[in-house]
């Protein structure tokens, strides 16, 4: 494992982009960060942990919601500078908004067009 950590291309900030895709549907769900910590957590636990830009730490997807993200695989791009998790995304929704994916919004050459229902109310679900 600490062999392959070293291996990857961590940003000048020591973050690695990382898509989190559906394991079962090929749904993209989420786009975060992982540094060389919650990689490893994330291999070891198999809940999937990233590192959160705007609050500088450590998090395991769901330990707010409850919505976490069981890791199925681990892929890495051919430039070892990009991580693909492919998940069992528990709770329906992988989106802060309620939405099962972030990816919610598509644009249609003119402005954006909100897709699908959030799952859960982010008021109820964040204000504990």
């Amino acid at each position: 494992m600490s062999h392959l950590v070293s291996k990857l291309k961590f940003n000048s900030d020591g973050l690695i982009p990382t898509i989190v895709q559906d394991h079962k549907t090929g749904v993209v769900l989420m786009l975060a960060y992982m540094n060389k910590e919650s990689f490893k957590l994330t291999a070891s636990t198999r809940k999937v942990h990233f590192y959160s830009r705007s609050r500088q730490k450590l998090w395991c997807k769901g330990e707010s919601s409850g919505n976490i993200q069981r890791l199925k695989e681990i892929y890495i791009d051919c430039d070892l500078d990009t991580v693909l998790v492919k998940v069992e995304q528990v709770g329906g929704a992988a989106c802060h908004t309620g939405h099962r994916s972030c990816f919610y919004s598509k644009y249609n050459g003119e402005k954006l067009k909100v897709c699908g229902k959030p799952v859960f109310d982010p008021k109820k679900v964040y204000s504990k």
